[in-house]
């Protein structure tokens, strides 16, 4: 029997279907297409329980992802480090664990380029939170390499990542998620010429939370992580990492799920979002006194006007940078407008390790 404390049945169901409906109001056809053309399923059946994982229909996965292959120039940063025969051809990674490659159009065999992941939410899937984002059409405008890789599923077979000591891990699963998802950046990197200054993950909700976990994990590979409804650490303390990342944190203030103003699962507390991103200024060496003055942003097409503060934490270690982006009123999955993917692909380009 699964210990009350760690059990995901404590978060609501109700928000499983919401990603789907989300998806539909944010994702465009063409998005949609592409993903499905790679076998993957957007079934939007309930699937147990929300835990802090993003919420998502659980119809299938699928391992498929956007890649498209292709030639031309990429969006990298120089030439240089392509070891002689690679190939560069789009492939799949992982092992067992298999993820596909999305190579952008104009993407050049020999010229470095930026690589992104994105990790999808607690129950989700890479496919189904691609269709949501869209990342693949950011790769293909800016030029970088993108995968959506999955987790595993846990004993409800809701697919997870063993993320924090907040999340996600309800059933004592030992999969060793940082190691695997370090794993897939080595041999992307020992196929294709990976810019080592600009590696990125994005994740949503659980997904949030194992970004925060790689940042500290492999603080000396990771360029920056942003997350959307996630958590950092509860015990900072298990945070290792010894340099600067640079971190975007976004959160509606009425998030349901994980709360704004942190919470408990069960008896497992959870930070804030403004305690996350204190915890990063603190360890990326930032003034601990936020600036609010930039222009609001919309991210969020279902609220009015242009509801998202942007407090940047300035005078960071490493040239890094630490944001929280509130969307007040947005809920766990809000209604992407046309900028959030775009807002959010841009603070991470603009990162980088010195």
């Amino acid at each position: 029997m699964v210990p009350a404390v760690m059990s995901p049945s404590i978060l609501p169901r109700a928000s499983l279907a919401a990603l789907a409906i989300a998806v539909a109001a944010c994702s465009p056809s063409s998005s949609t297409t592409d993903v499905r053309a790679t076998g993957a399923s957007t079934t939007t059946g309930a699937a147990g329980g929300t835990g802090q994982g993003g919420a998502a229909a659980q119809g299938g996965a699928g391992q498929g992802g956007a890649g498209h292959g292709g030639a031309g120039p990429g969006g990298g940063a120089g030439q240089g480090g392509q070891a002689a025969g690679h190939a560069c051809k789009e492939t799949s990674f992982g092992g067992e664990r298999p993820v596909k490659l999305h190579v952008p159009p104009g993407y050049q065999c020999g010229t470095q380029a930026p690589l992104l992941f994105m990790l999808h939410g607690y129950a989700s899937s890479g496919a189904i939170e691609e269709l949501y984002f869209n990342f693949a059409k950011s790769a293909d405008e800016k030029g970088f390499l993108y995968a959506h890789p999955e987790g595993t599923k846990d004993t409800q077979q809701s697919q997870f990542w063993n993320a924090t000591d907040a999340c996600c891990n309800f059933y004592g699963s030992t999969v060793d998620d940082s190691a695997y998802v370090l794993g897939l950046i080595d041999e992307i990197a020992a196929e294709y010429d990976v810019d080592p200054k600009r590696i990125y993950l994005f994740g949503h909700s659980n997904g949030a939370f194992m970004a925060y976990r790689m940042a500290c994990d492999h603080a000396d590979r990771i360029a920056a992580v942003g997350g959307l409804a996630g958590a950092m650490f509860q015990d900072v303390g298990k945070c290792a990492a010894k340099e600067p990342v640079s971190v975007l944190s976004i959160h509606g203030t009425a998030d349901g799920t994980i709360a704004y103003l942190g919470g408990m699962m069960g008896v497992v507390p959870y930070p804030s979002a403004k305690q996350t991103v204190e915890d990063w200024a603190t360890i990326d060496g930032c003034s601990m006194t936020p600036d609010a003055s930039a222009a609001p942003k919309d991210l969020d097409s279902m609220l009015f006007g242009d509801e998202t503060t942007v407090s940047t934490y300035g005078g960071c270690g490493g040239g890094s940078s630490v944001q929280l982006w509130s969307i007040f009123g947005g809920a766990h999955i809000p209604t992407l407008s046309p900028t959030f993917t775009p807002s959010v692909v841009d603070f991470l380009l603009a990162q980088h390790k010195p």
